[in-house]
C-alpha cells in the first residue's frame, strides 16, 4: 500500500488539463508504436493525449470506421451519442459528431448539454428499439468515457442495437479499420466543422435523464424505499451520475442526499487510489475514503447514529458501484454481489422461474453456493459484460455481475433493463434491500457467510515477458499436469468457460474449497493471478503460491 493511499490529492497529483487538450489536437500518433494504434479492449479504446494514444486523429478514425461498420451491418436507426466528465471526453464527443454528420448518420445527444452515464445511454438504445419494433431501423450508440480510469486519460466505446459492450468481432474490425484510416492518412473520413455539425439536420436532441429516471419504478422497488424512510448518501465522485442522482431523490421522493456534486476535472477533491494516483474506482477503498470516513465519522460502534442507512459511490461513466454500510464500511464487490443475487431471486415474482445467475469466471465461489442454494442455475463466463447480453435481452439470464463492482439485472416483469453494467442501479437495489429485510447487505452478507463458508479472495500480479503472456493466452487443459493445489486434488482445470465455451484466455483450476485464475495483462509485462479459498487467508497465501509456481512453469 503506497503512504499516500486514501489521502486528498495534492497539487502535484494533478493532470495539467491546457496541455492535455492542447496535446488532444496537436500531437499525432506514431503508427509504429503499438501503444499508439487503435486498440478496442473490453471496454473501448482507451488512452491518453499526453501518451499519444488518446488524439484527434484516433476518434476521427474510430468514427468514420463505426460509421462504416454499422452500413456493412444494416443499422440505420439514430446513433445516441454521450460522454462522461473526463477533461477529454467533450472534445473527443465533438470530433465523433464532426464526422458523424459529414456522413449524414442521425446523431442524438444530450438535451440538457450534461453528462450521460453509460447505463441511460443503454438505456436509451433498448427502449428506442423496443418501441421501433421488428423490422424497423434500429439504433446504436457511442459512450465517450474511459470508465474509472484517471483524469488524464480518455475512452471512446460503441454499443450496438443490444445496447451492450460491441463484441469482438465488431470491435476487431472496427479498430482495424480505424488503423488503416490513420495509415492513409485520415484519408476516407469524412469530417464537417463543428458548428455546422451542430446545426445539420441530422443532429437531434435527446432527454436521457428524463427516459431513465422516470423508468426506475419498473425495475425497482422505489415505494419500499420510501416508505421504509431509507436515508442514502449518493456520492457521483465527479462524473455523469451528478445530476441524475439529485432528480432520482427529488422525483420519486426519497430522502436521498448527493453527498457530493462537484465536477472537476482535475478531480482535484480525491482521495489517492491504493497506488497514489488518482482513480474513480467505487470499489476501491482508498478511492472512497472521504465517503468511508464520513460515514464512520457519524457512526458509533454499533453502527447507530450514522447519517445515512446507506451511502453509495459511482465510477465517471456510472457504470459500477460501491456500497458503504453504516455496520460493514465498503463492501467487498464479491460480497454485495452475493447479497444482490440472493435477494432478486427471492424478490423479483416476474422473473422467469428457470432465469440464471450469470457471473464471471475471477468472482466469488459463494455466488455458486448462493445460487445453489434456492435451485438457481449458474452460468460461469469469461470477463467481460458482453458475455451477459444475450442472457439479459431474453430474460434467460435475468442477472449479470463482474468481480470489478459491475452489474445489472432485469426490471419487475423480466424484460430487459440494460445490457451494460448500471452502477446506479445497484446503489438503488442496497437502499432496496435495506427497505425490504430491514437489514443492511453486510448484515446479510454475514448471514449467507454463516450458511455457506467465509471466503477470502485477493488478487496479484506476476512478472512475465510478452512470449510468456502469449503463451499463457493460448493454454490448453492438457498442459497442467499438476493434480492437487493446496492440499486438495484439482478438480478442474478450465481454459475455456464452462458457461459458454468461450476461451479465457488464460487458465483456471479449481478445487473443493479453493480455486484460482491467471490471466496476461493488456497493457502491462505481468500476469494477474485471481484466487480465493474458504479455508481462511493462510490457505490463499499457499493457494497463490502454488498458483504462480505452476504457471510459470507452464509458461516458462
Amino acid at each position: 500500500m503506497a503512504s499516500r493511499a486514501g489521502t486528498v490529492a495534492l497539487p502535484q497529483d494533478l493532470v495539467d488539463i491546457t496541455a492535455l487538450l492542447d496535446a488532444y489536437f496537436d500531437v499525432a500518433p506514431d503508427l509504429g508504436d503499438p501503444a499508439q494504434r487503435v486498440a478496442f479492449g473490453t471496454s473501448g479504446h482507451r488512452g491518453s493525449s499526453l501518451k499519444a494514444s488518446f488524439n484527434e486523429p484516433h476518434i476521427l478514425a474510430i468514427t468514420q470506421a463505426i460509421v462504416e461498420y454499422r452500413g456493412r451491418q444494416g443499422i440505420t436507426g439514430p446513433l445516441f451519442i454521450g460522454r462522461d466528465t473526463h477533461a477529454l471526453s467533450e472534445p473527443a464527443q465533438n470530433s465523433a459528431l464532426e464526422v458523424l454528420a459529414a456522413n449524414g448518420v442521425t446523431v442524438l445527444v444530450d438535451a440538457r448539454h450534461g453528462y450521460t452515464p453509460t447505463p441511460a445511454l443503454s438505456h436509451a438504445i433498448l427502449k428506442y428499439n423496443r418501441e421501433a419494433g421488428a423490422g424497423t431501423p434500429q439504433a446504436d450508440g457511442i459512450v465517450v468515457t474511459p470508465s474509472h480510469n484517471p483524469p488524464g486519460d480518455g475512452g471512446f466505446k460503441y454499443n450496438p442495437p443490444h445496447g451492450g459492450p460491441a463484441d469482438t468481432d465488431a470491435t476487431g474490425w472496427i479498430a482495424d479499420r480505424a488503423n488503416q484510416l490513420l495509415e492513409n492518412g485520415l484519408r476516407g473520413v469524412k469530417r464537417m466543422p463543428l458548428n455546422d455539425a451542430l446545426a445539420a439536420e441530422t443532429t437531434g436532441k435527446f432527454d436521457f435523464l428524463s427516459s431513465y429516471v422516470d423508468d426506475l419504478p419498473s425495475v425497482l422497488n422505489l415505494n419500499a424505499i420510501r416508505e421504509a424512510g431509507v436515508r442514502i448518501g449518493a456520492d457521483p465522485m465527479g462524473g455523469a451520475s451528478v445530476d441524475y442522482w439529485g432528480e432520482i431523490g427529488e422525483r420519486h421522493q426519497l430522502n436521498l442526499t448527493v453527498v457530493n456534486p462537484t465536477v472537476d476535472p482535475q478531480w482535484a477533491f480525491m482521495t489517492l487510489d491504493w497506488d497514489e494516483k488518482i482513480r474513480m474506482d467505487c470499489s476501491s477503498p482508498s478511492a472512497m475514503a472521504s465517503l468511508i470516513k464520513r460515514m464512520s465519522d457519524s457512526t458509533g460502534s454499533s453502527g447507530a447514529g450514522s447519517a445515512f442507512d446507506i451511502a453509495t459511490g459511482n465510477d465517471a461513466d456510472a457504470d459500477r458501484h460501491g456500497i458503504v454500510t453504516p455496520d460493514g464500511g465498503l463492501m467487498n464487490p464479491n460480497h454485495y454481489l452475493a447479497v444482490a443475487i440472493d435477494y432478486l431471486y427471492r424478490n423479483r415474482s416476474g422473473w422467469n422461474p428457470n432465469s440464471v445467475v450469470g457471473k464471471t469466471l475471477v468472482s466469488s465461489s459463494i455466488i455458486d453456493r448462493v445460487a445453489a442454494g434456492p435451485g438457481r442455475k449458474l452460468v460461469e463466463v469469461p470477463v467481460g459484460f458482453k458475455w451477459f447480453v444475450p442472457g439479459l435481452l431474453s430474460g434467460e439470464g435475468a442477472f449479470g455481475g463482474e468481480e470489478s463492482a459491475g452489474a445489472s439485472f432485469n426490471k419487475l416483469d423480466g424484460s430487459v433493463w440494460t445490457t451494460d453494467k448500471d452502477g446506479i442501479l445497484l446503489a438503488l437495489l442496497a437502499s432496496e434491500i435495506t427497505a425490504v429485510t430491514g437489514k443492511s447487505p453486510s448484515q446479510l452478507y454475514k448471514g449467507l457467510t454463516d450458511q455457506f463458508g467465509a471466503p477470502v479472495y485477493a488478487r496479484i500480479d506476476a512478472a512475465a515477458t510478452r512470449e510468456q503472456k502469449s503463451k499463457l493466452g493460448k493454454l490448453s487443459a492438457a498442459d497442467v499436469t499438476a493434480t492437487s493445489l493446496a492440499g486438495e486434488e484439482i478438480t478442474a482445470k478450465l481454459t475455456e468457460a464452462p458457461g459458454n465455451g468461450a476461451s479465457i484466455g488464460g487458465l483456471k483450476v479449481v478445487t473443493e474449497n479453493a480455486w484460482f485464475a491467471a490471466r496476461p495483462s493488456g497493457t502491462e509485462d505481468v500476469y494477474k493471478i485471481y484466487a480465493e479459498s474458504f479455508k481462511g487467508a493462510d490457505h490463499l497465501k499457499q493457494v497463490q503460491e502454488e498458483a504462480k509456481a505452476l504457471v510459470d512453469g507452464v509458461i516458462a
